[in-house]
């Protein structure tokens, strides 16, 4: 299997390739828009903020490239909100991909921004390789709403999505590679 992760030259491209390698996949990092069409799975990663991530994708090339994809792909924490009309932080128009806009969380006694740290999910949706009651780890300051796309959510003081599915994409708000044996059924159930 070809497994491509886009490299936008920052973020958690190591520790979401080594997730894979232990599931027994080595992914090459790329910012190739021929590699990433040609590969059979595509992971969207991100760390750090909507504006600068998108100006990274634009200045790559990219923004078309991912938005033409028709294998399976996922976007894992900020790569799943890029996945949407519009994100909030830094006023910035993303990819398109899902209907909706990502919005800051709203603080509040017990539940800080950013929410950082395990939070228990509910599965709702198709087969995502995630169990109601699993525990998987969060690090974001920014969320899209609850909607029809959604096929798990954490409860942060409103339902949030822990991840999305819309046609070839699906999308992980929490890390998947930082989130022990739920984030490797994850990751494993996207692989198949």
């Amino acid at each position: 299997m070809k497994l491509a992760i886009v490299d936008l030259g920052y973020g958690n491209i190591g520790s979401i390739a080594l997730a894979f390698e232990r599931l027994g996949v080595s992914a090459s990092l790329t910012a190739d828009p021929a590699a990433l069409a040609g590969a059979d799975r595509v992971v969207l990663p991100g760390v750090g903020g909507a504006g600068h991530a998108m100006a990274r994708i634009e200045s790559l090339g990219l923004a078309d490239v991912l938005r033409g994809l028709t294998q399976p792909a996922l976007g894992i924490c900020l790569g799943m909100q890029l996945l949407f009309d519009r994100s909030a932080e830094d006023g910035v128009d993303c990819l398109g991909l899902i209907p909706g806009e990502v919005r800051a969380l709203d603080p509040a006694p017990g539940r800080p921004v950013p929410h950082m740290g395990w939070s228990r999910v509910e599965a709702v949706g198709e087969a995502t390789g995630l169990a109601s009651g699993d525990y998987v780890y969060f690090a974001h300051s920014y969320a899209c709403a609850d909607g029809p796309a959604t096929i798990a959510r954490a409860d942060y003081g409103v339902a949030i999505p822990a991840a999305v599915r819309h046609g070839n994409w699906t999308g992980a708000q929490f890390h998947p590679e930082r989130s022990a044996a739920a984030g490797a059924r994850f990751l494993q159930a996207f692989l198949a």
